[in-house]
């Protein structure tokens, strides 16, 4: 009698991972060990996602909504074949902020919508034509480049917040530090989440119990009206040209995310998954597509979650299935959300100090695993001037449409590149130079 196909065969005994070896993502361990990594899955991405839409005033229920149903057509997208979870993606910040500031959350979120949809057309275009032409676009210069700037731009973001209450900033940011000195394992890798928690109680005790008002008293009315159970409150999309253009880098910074994390997955499990680069791509563009329709935050891959994996061996996608339940369940609680969005400005101020720099490493680390030679003045440019550019917020006006430091910072990094590169090329061959689409780049690696 024929047996039943599975989506996941049993690694082993399902109780151990073997020695030398991972639980690759079409394995699995037992189900109730499967139900304990969805939910370490969902602990590890938590104070991440939730910090985009507490920055940005977005509801924290809506977002992890989509962040669930996100996840779950990402693993349908990918054929089951990918583990990742999409959470908020930090580069969306700045333009949101920017584009509410200018005309309302309504058009920050019609920039999400926007953003999603170009970043799926992208996939569909790389599932067709291969990634090639992404890495001869942005070689690890630029990319490097982008990712850092956007992270530096957000740096009085960051001090804005501290202001609210500089002893409980400072308090968040020590643990923060403390944590990620003293514990190496999966709590070290939680470490922004245990710093934000430990944070609140601080605040709640000095400023709810005690009384003191350098941190100031939490206000719970919200909390006490909402309900236990129910939809999260969505937001209908607006569009304004003038602000679009806030959103274009995005684009770029996701397709490094995904590009990355599709490197990272296939050279931890040992399997060629570059073929899958396009459909993570789509998916991800169409996850913040559905944000941007209903007002969550822009979707992307998840390094925190890599780190869970790397630490347990497992990659398992029935994990992130798990995972991607659980988020939908709590997103249904708007209690739930309401206590998430008590979290007080100081708090976060100490937190965003070190995310926001860890951002802005983050891409001097692609410079330096993929061996950037800054000796070449090319790769220097290409780095200086863009960052110049976003650290100082550099805006230009073209009748309606504005553009601000992230949008000039990314477009400089990649026309100085090129532009630098053609030139070189027609002065050393002495003749008419051809279009930089037509030149062969050099080999300098790929993305993150």
């Amino acid at each position: 009698m024929p047996t039943t196909p599975t989506l996941w065969r049993l690694h082993g005994d399902g109780r151990h991972v073997t020695p030398g070896q991972v639980v690759a993502p079409d394995e699995r361990l037992t189900w109730p060990r499967t139900v304990g990594l969805g939910l370490q899955h969902v602990v590890a991405m938590f104070g991440a996602t939730f910090l985009v839409p507490l920055l940005t005033h977005f509801s924290p229920a809506t977002t992890l909504f989509f962040s669930a149903i996100g996840t779950a057509l990402f693993l349908v997208i990918t054929r089951n074949r990918l583990p990742s979870y999409l959470g908020s993606s930090f580069a969306f910040i700045a333009p949101i902020l920017a584009a509410t500031a200018s005309g309302g959350k309504n058009l920050a979120v019609g920039g999400i919508l926007v953003t999603g949809v170009v970043l799926a057309v992208v996939g569909a275009i790389v599932h067709r034509a291969g990634a090639g032409w992404i890495n001869a676009l942005m070689p690890p210069v630029v990319t490097g480049t982008i990712v850092a700037l956007i992270g530096l731009n957000l740096a009085p973001a960051a001090w804005k917040n501290f202001k609210f209450a500089p002893s409980a900033a400072t308090i968040t940011l020590g643990v923060i530090l403390l944590v990620t000195v003293l514990f190496k394992g999966i709590l070290g890798r939680l470490s922004i989440l245990v710093g934000v928690v430990l944070g609140y109680v601080v605040t709640w005790l000095g400023g709810n119990v005690l009384g003191w008002s350098t941190f100031g008293a939490l206000d719970f009315k919200e909390v006490g009206k909402a309900k236990w159970l129910g939809f999260p409150e969505f937001t209908t999309p607006h569009f304004s040209w003038s602000l679009l253009g806030l959103f274009v880098p995005v684009v770029l910074v996701l397709i490094a995310e995904n590009v990355g994390h599709v490197k990272s997955v296939a050279a931890m499990t040992g399997k060629d998954l570059d073929p899958l680069t396009g459909r993570a791509l789509f998916a991800d563009g169409v996850a913040t597509t559905l944000a941007g329709i209903g007002g969550g935050s822009g979707t992307t891959t998840y390094a925190e979650n890599i780190g869970v994996m790397a630490a347990t061996r497992v990659y398992s996608t029935a994990a992130y299935w798990v995972a991607a339940a659980a988020a939908f369940v709590l997103s249904m609680s708007p209690k739930f959300g309401a206590l998430i969005a008590t979290i007080p400005g100081g708090v976060l101020g100490g937190a965003t100090t070190m995310l926001y720099g860890m951002i802005g490493v983050l891409g001097a680390r692609i410079w330096v695993q993929n061996k950037v030679d800054f000796s070449d003045p090319v790769h220097l440019a290409s780095a200086a001037v863009p960052l110049v550019v976003a650290i100082a917020n550099f805006d230009w006006k073209i009748g309606n449409l504005e553009f601000t430091g992230i949008a000039l910072g990314a477009a400089s990094a990649l026309v100085i590149y090129h532009g630098m590169r053609w030139v070189e090329r027609w002065r050393r061959t002495g003749q008419e130079p051809a279009s930089p689409a037509s030149v062969p780049l050099p080999d300098e690696g790929a993305g993150q």
